[in-house]
Order: structure tokens, then sequence, then C-alpha cells
């Protein structure tokens, strides 16, 4: 799951959701030490929910299709598909509208806790606020931008057309993917939230 994935498995909580979404900007014990306790869970969460949603059977053949074009970036690029299909998904959003409201209520979420954030997420959080990448992930042409976005940030990626052509030619697969892992994740996620709360 990418950023809408931890957004929507942070399940309301402020804390939570700020350590899920800077989860990939904080590395080791000794960082994670510095921030409070609810944001320390969420980050802890997101490495949970990487691991879990990495190794699952649907993950683990749907980027078969990438593997032979991008490697071991072939599990960023999943990551980044996955957000697409949770912005479509009926059950989790039942329309646009639904999706843009919640979308700005974890904008504003993540505002309460700016100052905990890291340094990279405080430099581009203004531009995922201004252009509102966690509704974008809902087209295919949004999609197409966030596959660019995710080969600036890999220095060492492909050009990512392919993966797109990839991801239009194998869409319904790529969506039952999806609809395996979504969710088993879900009912994961919050068991490992009540064993976080827990002293």
């Amino acid at each position: 799951m990418n950023y809408l994935g931890h957004a929507f498995l942070s399940f309301g909580n402020a804390d939570i959701l700020l350590g899920n979404m800077i989860g990939d900007h904080v590395k080791g014990r000794i960082a994670l030490q510095q921030y409070p306790e609810g944001i320390k869970n969420g980050i802890v969460l997101h490495r949970k929910i990487d691991a879990y949603t990495d190794t699952h059977p649907a993950t683990q053949r749907a980027k078969l299709l990438f593997r032979e074009d991008y490697g071991l970036y072939a599990g960023a690029i999943m990551d980044t598909l996955y957000d697409h299909y949770l912005a479509n998904d009926p059950a989790k959003f039942l329309n646009q509208d639904t999706l843009l409201t919640f979308t700005q209520a974890a904008y504003n979420q993540l505002l309460e806790n700016e100052v905990y954030f890291p340094p990279k997420f405080a430099e581009y959080f203004p531009y995922m606020r201004e252009h509102n990448w966690l509704y974008n992930y809902r087209t295919t042409k949004g999609m197409e931008r966030s596959l660019s976005g995710l080969a600036r940030r890999a220095k060492y990626m492909p050009p990512v057309e392919k993966a797109y052509e990839i991801f239009i030619t194998n869409y319904y697969h790529l969506n039952q993917c999806y609809y395996e892992i979504i969710d088993e994740l879900t009912g994961f996620v919050k068991i490992e939230i009540d064993h976080l709360k827990r002293p």
C-alpha cells in the first residue's frame, strides 16, 4: 500500500496516521525513539503493513508481471497501484465525494502533528495537499503521474512507461489481486492496532 492505503488503514487516528504516512522516512530504532508513543505506533504499523502486503500471495503473483522489467521495484510499483484500486473500491469509498472528504480530513489530521514532520515529508506535503495526491490515485491519469513520481524518487528505476502499459493491459487481473488482499489486510491491521495500544 502507498499513501492512500496507509491513510485508510489508520482508521481516523491522527497519531497513527502521521506515523503511517512518514514510516518510509524513519529508519531504525534510534530514529523511532524521538516520536511520541502514538506516532511511534503508527511508524511500527507502517512497517508491519509493508511486510504483510509484500509477502501476501496476491502481491507475489502481481509482482511477477513487473519483475522482468523492474526487478526489485516491482513491489514499489504494486504498492502504488493498490492505492488506485482502493480509491475505486465502493466498499471503502462509496463514491468520489466520500473519497474527497476522506482525503481532506486526512490532510487536516496530519497538520495537527506538523511539528513532527520529518524534513523530507515536510518538503513535499504541501504539494501532496495542494494537488491532492490521495484523491488523484482514483484515475488512470493520476496513476500515470504517481508512477512517474515514483521513478523520480527511485534513482535506478527504469522508465515507467512500460509499467503503466502493464498496469492498463492487466487492469482486471491486478484488481482481483487487490480484492484478494484488502479485507485480510484490514483485519490484520485492526488486530495490530489493538496490540500496539496495549500497555
